[in-house]
């Protein structure tokens, strides 16, 4: 053992070091922690919807508009592809 991780009198399983802390591990309420998941929802909530609002107003192009967006992305995404590759040496 090293000595930074060599035990101390105090560090006993009937010491008050490991008694406090399995007390204040069950009493622990994650009520702090509500905002947090909150505000995960609303976004993932709000994602949901705009998706949705955009493959409705997808679904309504005609479909020359539809193969152009469906070329531009495909453009985009190869030269992303290409910047990867340069980049990795690939």
């Amino acid at each position: 053992m090293t000595d930074t991780f060599k035990p101390t009198p105090a560090d006993t399983y009937g010491g008050s070091t490991y008694g406090n802390a399995q007390q204040d591990k069950t009493s622990y309420e994650p009520s702090e922690g509500t905002g947090e998941i909150g505000k995960a929802l609303l976004i993932g909530v709000l994602g949901g919807i705009l998706s949705a609002a955009g493959y409705m107003v997808y679904q309504r192009l005609p479909d020359e508009h539809k193969q152009r967006l469906q070329s531009q992305a495909r453009n985009a995404l190869q030269q992303r592809i290409n910047e990867i590759r340069s980049n990795f040496n690939i």
